[in-house]
């Protein structure tokens, strides 16, 4: 490796040497990267560009449901990775369209803008298994609070029956650059699914941020709520004040991590043939699939796949790209009598209305992005009846406060989600689904290589719908959105029986084979580069994101979660890249201090 860097640095007379090189600009990796710039001089590697540029629409809220579609022969936009799964056992053989943001923003770019935070227990159980109390809520929070900056409803736009129940102490008044918020414009149909659950039983929940997810509520945001604009990490950290220390290497594919005689990540070759230099440490946020793609070709994972691909092995780490979770969803749909987003869908003249309505007023079906209004619990006793010894043995390792199950308002029609504005039908009838998520599986995937090249994308395997449990947990949860499709509070704007997939679905048997033939990705992955200890022989890095085996190497983003966290992980995301930056910054300002001579 040593003579091998030498060699390359030889031949190249460009190269540079910073502190910190962060691969990847993504929703981790460029708040990362800004933190240490504002100390240390960085470089930030981006295999793609400016989504302002190359996909303007990205701003726009609702059009979030553009790139997300299952049906792998749609190429969608230029800022995704298009990755295209294996053929799932659990989805009856389907491969299904990953979408993954290539862009600075990465998938904050890309995602339905979701900010939530996961519950006390939850994050109790991450200080157990790390050994760590600084995870635990109350230790946490404030690198929750670090980078959002929250901002009330604005309840003149909002209409009077979609009022929100909000924390603002969960949130600090000198909070970050990343913009928290609401919607001016609720969705119709979301003030029907707030009847709904309520007619199920369930109650309204106060916040979603302050540690706890359970009951239902329009959920906060990542939008700008000045002009109703999506933010990202991106448009947050970077693209109104760039730290001056701060070197963006964008359309920059890293190719190989570089290590000298003594395992120390020493530099990045990048595409092509250039080597950037750390004097520091490099740190690895490229995302759940790539950033283990990248360890691996680089010599660190399990070393019978590495000696597969010719690749000599530097660090045996069996759980490099193994223990991969998700959450699946799937939902059934109705007519309803009331707007949805099959309207702008089917009716060009209004969509290009709508559009600038929200481009010039800051409001409308636009400034919303789509996914606004959600619920959480677990699953009713009642409906716990037909799970398996083995089914609740598994589901028992769950916290009491971690929701099994999640209830999100869909405005349009569902299906299989191969395309979910392109495939809303066109009869004269307005459509809507609740969506439902499953936040309490056991199944798990894997990322392994295609090739020991970085530009050949990684073989993905998410495992969908695997385990026992994950099936019953499935077809209860069916059958909990039928409940509030059936209850009172609904009735007056659902027309006519079920649409998809109908009345004719109804034994367990036929309820899981509708789910497999229609489940999809939440594009929730996680943990292929795990947290853990070190007698933990599965586990990548330790609680401070250092990768096992080797030196000055940190993998910092959703691949390091020790497990997938209920809710949605994007303010996880930022907080880890907070917390590792803060325990960076603070371990090099403490060595300057012990190195520094007694002048007394």
């Amino acid at each position: 490796m040593l003579c091998y860097a030498i060699l390359l640095l030889a031949s190249n007379a460009l190269c540079q040497t910073f502190d910190y090189i962060v691969v990847g600009g993504g929703t981790s990796g460029l708040p990362l990267a800004a933190r240490l710039a504002q100390h240390h001089t960085v470089a930030l590697i981006e295999a793609g560009g400016y989504y302002e540029v190359e996909y303007p629409l990205a701003k726009t809220p609702a059009a979030d449901v553009l790139p997300v579609g299952s049906d792998p022969g749609v190429k969608n936009i230029p800022v995704d990775w298009e990755f295209i799964t294996t053929p799932q056992r659990g989805a009856n053989g389907r491969r299904v369209h990953f979408s993954r943001g290539k862009c600075l923003g990465g998938s904050s770019a890309l995602n339905f803008m979701i900010y939530l935070r996961p519950t006390r227990q939850t994050m109790d159980k991450w200080a157990e298994a790390v050994n760590d109390t600084s995870y635990t809520f109350n230790n946490i929070l404030p690198y929750y609070q670090r980078s959002a900056n929250f901002t009330p409803p604005n309840t003149a736009k909002r209409f009077p029956n979609a009022t929100v129940l909000y924390n603002a102490s969960a949130f600090t008044s000198d909070g970050g650059p990343l913009q928290v918020s609401y919607s001016n414009y609720a969705m119709p149909w979301s003030t029907w699914v707030a009847r709904g659950m309520e007619g199920i039983g369930m109650t309204e929940a106060a916040d979603f941020n302050s540690g706890q997810l359970n009951g239902y509520q329009y959920c906060t945001s990542t939008i700008r709520p000045n002009d109703q604009t999506r933010s990202t990490s991106e448009s947050s950290f970077i693209a109104r004040s760039a730290p001056k220390n701060l070197k963006v290497y964008k359309k920059t594919l890293a190719k190989r991590i570089l290590f000298d005689s003594n395992k120390n990540a020493i530099g990045v070759q990048v595409s092509p043939s250039r080597t950037l230099m750390a004097s520091k440490e490099v740190i690895v946020s490229a995302g759940v699939f790539q950033s283990p793609q990248l360890l691996m070709v680089s010599g660190i994972g399990p070393r019978e796949h590495l000696q597969q691909h010719n690749i000599t092995v530097l660090a045996d780490l069996p759980g490099v790209g193994q223990n991969m979770q998700d959450h699946p969803f799937f939902g059934p749909s109705y007519r309803v009598g009331i707007e949805t987003l099959t309207r702008p869908a089917n009716n060009p003249l209004y969509l290009v209305e709508q559009y600038f309505r929200w481009a010039v007023l800051h409001e409308g079906v636009f400034s919303n992005p789509v996914a606004d209004f959600l619920a959480f619990e677990r699953i009713p006793e009642e409906l716990r009846s037909g799970f398996s010894e083995d089914t609740r043995r598994n589901l028992s390792w769950f916290p009491k406060d971690w929701p099994e199950v999640e209830l999100m308002s869909g405005a349009g029609f569902l299906g299989n989600i191969s395309s979910m504005f392109k495939d809303q039908p066109n009869d004269g009838y307005q459509y809507a689904s609740i969506l439902g998520v499953l936040h309490a599986t056991t199944s798990q995937g894997t990322v392994t290589l295609a090739s020991a090249d970085t530009s050949d994308p990684p073989i993905i395997n998410p495992n969908w719908l695997e385990t026992e449990s994950d099936q019953q947990l499935a077809v209860a949860l069916f059958k909990r959105i039928r409940q509030a499709f059936a209850s009172e509070e609904m009735k007056p704007i659902i027309i006519g029986k079920e649409y998809e997939p109908g009345e004719s679905v109804q034994t367990d048997r036929q309820i899981l084979e509708w789910i497999r033939n229609n489940v999809m990705t939440l594009w929730h992955p996680s943990r292929t580069c795990k947290m853990g200890t070190r007698d933990d022989t599965m586990a990548v890095v330790d609680s401070r994101a250092r990768v096992f085996g080797v030196n000055r190497l940190r993998v910092v983003d959703a691949s390091a979660l020790p497990f997938l966290l209920p809710g949605h992980p994007q303010s996880t995301c930022y907080m880890l890249a907070e917390k590792i930056a803060d325990d960076i910054i603070n371990t090099t300002e403490a060595a300057k201090e012990v190195s520094r001579p007694d002048l007394r």
